[in-house]
Formats: structure tokens, sequence, C-alpha cells
């Protein structure tokens, strides 16, 4: 039997609330299933089971605001004999007096428990947990969305006219994700000695394959640079392994896996960076179409708890912002970052000459406890050379 318990979802979390359970007692699960909705500071997020069984029992209740480790829910394991219930609570977060910080709009909590929604139902996990805070019933609600789903936009054309507006309401959200972010960051820089490299690759046989392998591609199913640059990072941490893992109280255990977190800008500011599980086997097309995926569902908080605690190694890009560069904060409990400057015409010395090349500065940020700059220089150059063969890719 196992205790299914609110998981970590990033460095910065501390507590989650539940909002929605996907499940009820007697139901199978088996790894990987989705079987709850969590609203954390950086979203609603799908919450996965990892184990094969049984739901016994629901044990924490919608709207409770829970610790991480706090129980959800007992599973029976295949074969196992049915428990006594137990009568234990999971413990609750206690609505302590805020912290004397800037003062934010948040809305009244509901005078009543969210009401339970209905397994079934075509809806964003976004959606879900809006009309769970404002007890809203999904059944009495007409999605706008595709097929029908029911998307934020008709919980909150829905929701009592008392109710914060939008921007209020978008406001307090982004806010809370600022704090959350800051108390990362904060605590990254506070216990990680960081230490930067960087180097300039040529792109420009890089751009050539690109464009040739883009030519018979409909807009759709074009691969963009940023997909060459992620699979070449992640194929050269398979190399230099002290670059993916995680360090915890133990020290330092690398990943075997290269789960690669994306820095993933929110539309109205905020920073999500979930994690493209196993991107150093996955083809270009497929490492394409899995960013696009991420990216999507980011944005539309759909993201699910294993691609927010997963991330072995993170990748951010300045995309065509035109700045050359930017040195990164490792995310806590990994141990590195790499950031790339837009992509762009620089100067390059080629056969003693100065040319201007399409080029890319990338900037390794590497925990000294874990690694050093040779390894860190050695690491970046090895990007570089998996670049210059893209068909390898």
């Amino acid at each position: 039997m196992a205790v299914f318990k609110m998981p970590s979802l990033g460095a910065d979390m501390e507590a989650g609330k539940l909002v929605e359970w996907l499940v009820k007692p007697g139901d199978t699960v088996k790894h990987g299933d989705i079987v709850a909705v969590v609203e954390t500071q950086k979203g609603a997020i799908e919450i996965e089971v990892f184990e094969d069984g049984v739901v016994e029992k629901l044990v924490a209740e919608l709207g409770q605001d829970l610790p991480v480790g706090a129980p959800l829910a007992v599973i029976q394991a295949p074969g196992e004999t049915l428990a006594e219930p137990s009568e234990e609570a999971p413990p609750v977060v206690p609505q302590t007096a805020a912290e004397p910080v800037a003062p934010v709009a948040k809305a009244a909590p509901p005078s009543a428990p969210p009401a339970a929604t209905r397994s079934g139902i075509a809806a964003s996990p976004a959606a879900r947990a809006r009309a769970a805070e404002l007890g809203i019933a999904l059944e009495n609600l007409t999605g706008s969305g595709p097929g029908g789903a029911i998307v934020l936009a008709d919980v909150e054309t829905t929701k009592p006219t008392a109710a914060p507006s939008p921007a209020q309401d978008r406001g307090a959200y982004l806010a809370e994700m600022r704090k959350a972010i800051a108390a990362a960051m904060a605590r990254s820089k506070r216990e990680i000695p960081h230490y930067y490299v960087t180097h300039t690759v040529d792109l420009s046989t890089a751009s050539d394959w690109l464009s040739a392998a883009n030519a018979d591609r409909p807009p759709e199913e074009r691969i963009l640079m940023g997909a060459l640059l992620m699979k070449a990072m992640a194929l050269a941490a398979r190399e230099e392994k002290a670059v993916s893992g995680h360090y915890g109280e133990d020290g330092f255990t690398p990943s075997t896996a290269i789960h690669l977190g994306l820095a993933i800008a929110l539309r109205g500011g905020g920073l999500v960076a979930p994690a493209i599980l196993d991107a150093d086997k996955k083809s270009l097309q497929d490492l394409m179409e899995a960013m696009r995926d991420l990216t999507m569902r980011a944005r539309a908080g759909r993201l699910k708890s294993s691609e927010m605690s997963m991330a072995t190694l993170t990748f951010s890009a300045l995309g065509e912002s035109g700045v050359e560069a930017m040195a990164g904060i490792i995310v806590p409990p990994q141990v590195a970052i790499v950031t790339a400057g837009a992509p762009g015409p620089q100067p390059l010395v080629c056969d003693g000459k100065v040319i201007a090349a399409q080029a890319v500065t990338l900037t390794l940020a590497a925990d000294h406890r874990v690694s050093d700059g040779r390894l860190g220089s050695k690491f970046l150059t090895a990007i570089d050379a998996k670049l210059q063969t893209p068909e390898e890719l």
C-alpha cells in the first residue's frame, strides 16, 4: 500500500491547493495517470501517480491548502487486501498572517467549499481551478474551447459580478508567480556557488542545413534553431555528466536520463521551466513538437507534475530579442543552466580573416560544488562540435 502525497513541483513550492480529484475510491490507476489538479503559485498543475494499484481512499479534500509531503490518497497495490481506513487527516497549511510584503489584491475565499466537479467534462485545468475557487459547477457552463472544452474565459464570463476583475485576478496571479520566482532565484544565489563560461558558436553550417531541411515542410512542421541547440545540449550532457542531475543533502546525484528544462515566458509576465523528458533520445522533429506542445500547455495552465519536478538541466533562449548573451541562474536542485543569446550575424575569425557569420553566444552557469570551468568549457565546446554536424543530431 502506498500513500500518495503532495509532490514538490519545484524548489520554490512549499504547499499547494487541491482543486480537483480525477479519480475516486475503487478506481484502478497505473504509473503516469493524472489523478488530481493542484493549484500552485505557478498555476494549476496536473498531478500524476507513480504507482499501479487501486485507489483505496481519498484523504485530502477539495479546497485544502496542503504542505509538500502531506498525504492525499491511499493506493492499494495489486494483490493487497483492503486495509482498515485511517482517520488521520492530512496536515493543512495554517492560515497565518501575511508577511509584510507589498499588498496584492486577492479574491475573497468562497464562503463554502468549492463544488466538486464531475470527471469526464472537457475543461482546462486552469478553468477547473478557477471554477472550483468560485464555486461554479462545470456542468452549468458551455465551453468555447476546442471540441467544446471549457476554458478559463468561459469561467471568467460566468463568475459573480462581485468577484475581482480579470485584470485584478491576473495581476494577483502574476504577483504570486513573481514572488515564487524571486524566492527560488534568491535561494539559488544564496546556496549555489555559481561560475560562468561563455562561448560563441558559428551557426553557418547548422543554418544552411536547417534551411534545406525545412524547404519542403509546411510552416507548422518546420524545425527551429532552438531544437538544434537543445538536442546538441542534451547529447553533450550525456558526455559531461556533471552538468545534469540534482544536488541534495547527500551531495550530487548525476542523472542517466537527460530531462531538459525549457524556460517558457508566459503571456503578461511570469516564467516556468518544465521538462522535456529524455530529450537526448528524441529526433529533431519529435523534440520540436515537444517544444511546441510544452509551450502551448504552459501558457494554457496544463502542465504535469513530472514536467515540473524532473528537469535535470535547463535551457533558456532569448529568441529574436537581438540581445547577444544572458547569464542564467541555476534552478535548484539542478546544477547547471545554459542560456542562448539571439542568433544573428557576428564577426568571427575564419582562416585569419574577420567575417560576418551566423552565430550564437552560449553561456553556461554551473554549480562549483560539482564542476569547474574546465569541465564547463568542455561541455560548451561539445555543444559547438555537435552543431557543426547537424545531420547527426
